[in-house]
């Protein structure tokens, strides 16, 4: 039992960064209600990594989607039996179904399943494209977005370039 309870104790540490961005995310963003949002957890073919992923309308543009990828970390189990295959119970997909979401989907997000009374969101995980992470090597994009939704991105967490580029630019992949 105490070996259980160690274990449970680091990954509650893990999670403290994670809840921290999903705070900061929610703070500047309103939950949405989403339904018949695409989903798989084959590789997309627009981007490289092989995770599972959602696309969601661009906000400023809503014919055009975006991958958005469960990039591997800790609390996404859950999330995959729900995803599902073929062969996946429907009961399990209807969990995710409306989604509530919040955020932008371009640089970070916050996504739950649908609680209990459906009247409230539960199961937070925080969703975030890899350009608006700040790690060494990876340049941020601006994705043409607005300097509004920039500077909403900034406080919400994500790395975003301090100006808008004036020309559009090859979409991170």
């Amino acid at each position: 039992m105490l070996l259980y309870s160690a274990f449970r104790a680091v990954l509650q540490l893990a999670y403290i960064r994670p809840s921290l961005y999903i705070r900061r995310v929610l703070q500047q963003y309103p939950w949405q209600l989403l339904t018949g949002i695409p989903r798989g957890r084959n590789k997309h073919p627009q981007v490289q990594q092989d995770e599972m992923w959602l696309e969601l309308p661009n906000p400023e543009r809503p014919e055009e989607q975006i991958p958005l990828l469960f990039l591997s970390g800790m609390r996404t189990f859950w999330w995959m039996r729900r995803f599902g295959t073929a062969r996946t119970k429907p009961e399990l997909k209807a969990q995710i179904e409306p989604l509530w979401f919040a955020g932008d989907p371009r640089f970070i997000a916050v996504i739950a399943a649908t609680g209990r009374n459906d009247n409230a969101p539960r199961r937070l995980h925080l969703l975030y494209q890899l350009t608006a992470t700040g790690h060494r090597g990876i340049e941020p994009v601006d994705w043409d977005a607005s300097p509004a939704a920039l500077e909403r991105a900034r406080r919400s967490g994500a790395h975003v370039p301090n100006t808008v580029s004036p020309h559009p630019h090859v979409r991170p992949h």
